[in-house]
């Protein structure tokens, strides 16, 4: 049995057989609407979502299997005090796999150590979001052709941004890779994430505040939102959560070929007329994360080929 923590749980070899395995579940969904007949998902969310929620019940049900789970803690035993390990075992004598996400760092980590079904990440609190970074790099291999041999920018929240700290801890174990961390003082990436995954790999990087110098060097940029969520006071978000902006004229400053992307939601960090250019690639991506957590879900129940 084989959980998914953090996207370094698969090698770069494994990924690639992963999202070979998205491509051919895009290309030919029919040959895998019955593999997981019979299975269920249990989607723990002690946090609200959209995107990641939905997409691991699309994912489930284009392959055939069930779905069951709560959509906030307020609806789960968790408002009754249960904790996180008596959950993953009850829920284990009634799914065979699990998809947690929970404020706490670490929280799903936990609940694998006490799990007889496979768990896996959606992300715990600021820390990990790997079955985002799958989503990512999967997008940037489908329309990129590879992953390598990029520029990326990473802009906005880079400080409680666990989609950014997962995203960067993947791609520092590909070719060429480097990095403009874009981000005003207050939220830069954190300092064991400068330290522990660029320095220590010897990632090239930059981090500059003003989003417009970045733009031409870029190949991609990843946009994230201010979290109010992570805040700890209103006002600190207030002063930050509008810093940057990208719009049209903006994009107008990078390559003809750039590729926007972005975790979603978005709030203002996007403007809508940004959505028209053929570079914005987020409502795509969220249609890719789809494939790829029907490739994940399909390898970590073992159901073998249709």
């Amino acid at each position: 049995m084989r959980h998914l923590m953090s996207p370094l749980d698969f090698s770069t070899e494994e990924l690639e057989t992963l999202m070979d395995l998205a491509d051919d579940m895009k290309d030919h969904p029919e040959k895998y609407s019955e593999s997981c007949h019979g299975k269920k998902l249990a989607t723990c969310f002690y946090e609200p979502s959209t995107r990641t929620r939905l997409s691991f019940e699309a994912a489930m049900m284009n392959l055939g299997g069930n779905v069951l789970g709560f959509s906030s803690a307020d609806s789960s035993s968790a408002a009754k005090g249960e904790s996180v390990s008596d959950t993953i075992r009850v829920i284990s004598s009634y799914a065979d796999i699990c998809a947690m996400r929970h404020p706490k760092e670490g929280a799903p980590l936990v609940a694998s150590t006490h799990s007889t079904i496979p768990v896996i990440n959606a992300g715990d609190g600021g820390h990990q979001h790997p079955t985002q970074t799958l989503t990512d790099l999967y997008t940037i291999r489908s329309l990129q052709g590879s992953i390598g041999n990029l520029t990326i920018g990473l802009c906005g929240d880079l400080k409680f941004g666990r989609t950014v700290h997962s995203l960067i801890n993947a791609l520092v174990r590909y070719e060429n890779i480097k990095f403009v961390l874009i981000s005003p003082e207050e939220l830069r990436v954190p300092e064991y994430i400068r330290e522990d995954v660029l320095d220590k790999n010897n990632i090239p990087y930059v981090e500059v505040e003003r989003l417009e110098e970045a733009m031409p060097k870029l190949d991609i940029l990843y946009m994230t939102r201010v979290q109010r969520e992570r805040f700890f006071n209103e006002e600190d978000y207030l002063r930050m959560k509008d810093f940057y902006i990208l719009n049209s004229e903006k994009m107008e400053l990078a390559k003809e070929n750039m590729m926007v992307l972005h975790p979603l939601p978005r709030v203002n960090e996007i403007s809508v007329e940004v959505d028209n250019d053929p570079r914005a690639a987020y409502f795509k991506q969220a249609q890719y994360g789809v494939y790829i957590r029907m490739a994940l879900i399909y390898t970590l129940l073992e159901v073998g080929t249709c």
